[in-house]
């Protein structure tokens, strides 16, 4: 099934213009999800949209947007006013300005989408735009409206496409000196420097998400697994901290280590999509490859 486009629409740069539509670049439908449910009975937990007031039921057609202006008086806003004051980046990515990608704080990053040509025409624009973007080795700044609102988005050159970054804006990023303030000046001697360099030579390595293990995902993997197979669930032994008293012999030991790091010695899990670790298939996460088990009949309670 080809992937669904959160917002389509027309990127422009200058007089040239080219129909686009924008995917989201990441996902999290392969993770472990959970329902609530009712512990007397089993059965899942319903949300119902209620009058604070009366505790009745309201339909979504009698349901509007509201903004507080105190704790019990509002200002009702209709969908069509808000539908008024739709602005141009609501149906176009206006490119504004280009900046060095050095510049961008990563406090301002939100999450990526992918930009592509959006049905058989204007891909020779949207070669020209990708490809200067490229050459001149800059990030492309412009808006767009996605759920209602207008953001940033910073669009870089990715293979055949562009990815574009939706960025927040100044208010939204909270200043670092109401948390680093009362962070002590501490005199780092070169000794230390030295040792702890050591320590991070030991580790270098390259950039691979491939080696990332979800070490939670594959335990709620193994936990689920159990509970399945009727299994006792035996708490795991945390992990205790060291009472480092002397730093400088921390540091010391530390670099003495000639063991590898962790995921380089470890082979990874691979991550596979649907769950296909699982002993039997999670309701709600069928595999994409493999025949789905048969599931008993009636309704199976299990606990640990």
């Amino acid at each position: 099934m080809a992937p669904r486009a959160n917002w389509k629409g027309f990127l422009r740069l200058s007089l040239v213009t080219c129909p686009v539509a924008l995917y989201p670049a990441t996902s999290e439908s392969e993770k472990i999800s959970f329902n609530q449910l009712n512990r007397q009975t089993g059965h899942r937990i319903k949300y119902l949209k209620v009058d604070a007031d009366t505790g009745d039921e309201v339909p979504n057609e009698d349901i509007v947007k509201g903004y507080a202006l105190d704790k019990d008086n509002f200002i009702e806003v209709s969908k069509e006013e808000l539908e008024n004051i739709a602005l141009e980046s609501t149906r176009t990515i206006e490119i504004d300005e280009f900046v060095d990608r050095s510049e961008i704080d990563p406090r301002y990053l939100i999450r990526p989408y992918y930009l592509r040509p959006d049905g058989k025409v204007g891909h020779d624009a949207f070669a020209v735009i990708r490809e200067t973007i490229r050459d001149m080795n800059k990030v492309a700044i412009g808006r767009v409206v996605l759920t209602n609102r207008e953001h940033i988005i910073a669009l870089e050159p990715l293979s055949k496409g562009l990815v574009g970054n939706l960025l927040r804006y100044p208010y939204e990023v909270r200043s670092e000196q109401e948390y680093f303030d009362e962070i002590q000046d501490v005199k780092v001697t070169k000794d230390m420097l030295d040792l702890a360099k050591h320590i991070v030579n030991q580790k270098a390595g390259r950039f691979e998400p491939g080696k990332f293990e979800d070490h939670y995902e594959t335990a709620l993997v193994d936990l689920i697994n159990s509970k399945r197979a009727g299994k006792p669930i035996t708490p795991k032994e945390r992990p205790r901290g060291t009472n480092v008293v002397d730093l400088m012999e921390a540091l010391r030991r530390s670099a003495g280590e000639e063991r590898a790091p962790a995921m380089a010695t470890k082979k990874p899990r691979k991550a596979s999509s649907g769950q296909k670790e699982m002993l039997m298939p999670i309701e709600g996460k069928k595999p994409k490859k493999e025949a789905a088990a048969k599931k008993p009949s009636g309704r199976q309670r299990k606990s640990a």
